[in-house]
């Protein structure tokens, strides 16, 4: 059994506790918070799990084995260093870190001590994602053509980071998984609209070798909630709505087909619009998923698709789009 201990129960502390709660081969041994309201919340659903506001009895607990941390970035790379020097693998929150060094030494930390690191891209454990993996690797929407992903709604403004920060994070981790290339640049605009230093909505434009182009649309002011993803390739297009319930992901025999190059006033262009095709996916929740695999990994070893490497790259991508923001949509190589 993998003893856990979870730093934080704000926003999304609560859903870490009660996933590794129930997650096979795994129980919660200790909750830290520094607000007292939360640490009674955390007793009156959990009497078994051990609370604390100090932050170094948690870590330092031999009854713990594992720590998961679910606070705000800034606090990210401090706690965990102090976990995995003393001795415990972590789970880590989204974004891993807030800059590029303090991530690439939190996975060369991990693995002089051979410690497990896992950053908490929980889409990419969806069965949306994984079945649009599964599509792509088997070939069935050919060559990709482009990606492009909303992820808009009205709110939460966040007080530390901008809404590229916030939302981006996903879609850069699920862009990642999805196309088996690097980006070789980025471009990026968006606007703070409050007088805080921070872009409230933000637009991202990835470019990639063979014409693959990627769009990630993130807003906090948007009037309506959406969860959209369009993936074009040579044979068939796709269309992921993950607020759908149950048709999340359509197939769409739809596409373009050029039939001579003899020049741009010449070109002979069949569009092909054929059948719509629904596939099932796995409705298990993702984070429960993601725990169980964390257990394993720490347990047992090999690969996970989120792993610290995972995370250093996402933060990469993140780190060159908010220099491209700061610069009014300066193209940023990477």
């Amino acid at each position: 059994m993998l003893r856990m201990g979870v730093i934080g129960y704000g926003y999304w502390g609560p859903n870490i506790v009660r996933n590794f709660s129930t997650a096979d081969g795994s129980e919660v041994k200790m909750v830290c918070d520094m607000n007292q309201q939360s640490l009674k919340k955390v007793k009156k659903n959990y009497p078994q799990i051990n609370v604390t506001a100090d932050i170094d009895e948690l870590i330092k607990n031999p009854e713990v084995d594992a720590i998961a941390i679910a606070t705000p970035v800034f606090t990210h790379y401090d706690l965990a260093k102090k976990a995995l020097q003393a001795g415990k693998s972590v789970f880590l929150e989204k974004p891993f870190t807030y800059t590029i060094a303090e991530a690439e030494e939190l996975v060369e930390l991990a693995a002089k001590k051979n410690l497990k690191l896992m950053v908490d891209h929980t889409f990419l454990y969806t069965g949306a994602v994984r079945k649009i993996r599964q599509l792509v690797d088997e070939g069935v929407l050919g060559n990709l053509y482009y990606f492009d992903s909303v992820r808009i709604n009205l709110g939460l403004l966040q007080h530390d980071v901008n809404v590229v920060w916030d939302l981006a994070p996903h879609d850069i981790s699920i862009m990642d998984y999805i196309i088996d290339k690097k980006p070789l640049a980025v471009v990026a605009t968006g606007v703070g609209h409050f007088g805080r230093g921070l872009e409230d909505v933000a637009y991202l434009t990835f470019y990639y070798s063979n014409n693959i182009i990627a769009h990630i649309s993130v807003n906090w002011l948007s009037p309506v909630k959406l969860r959209t993803t369009l993936i074009g390739g040579e044979k068939k297009m796709l269309v992921w709505n993950d607020l759908e319930p149950d048709e999340k992901i359509r197939i769409y025999d739809k596409g373009v087909k050029v039939r001579t190059k003899e020049g741009q006033y010449n070109l002979l262009v069949d569009y092909r619009s054929g059948d719509v095709w629904v596939p099932k996916v796995q409705q298990t929740e993702a984070l429960k998923v993601m725990a169980e695999k964390f257990v394993d990994y720490v347990r047992n070893g090999g690969t996970v698709v989120n792993d610290g490497i995972a995370g250093l790259n996402n933060i990469k991508m993140l780190v060159a789009a908010n220099k491209s923001l700061t610069n009014k949509g300066e193209m940023v190589y990477l």
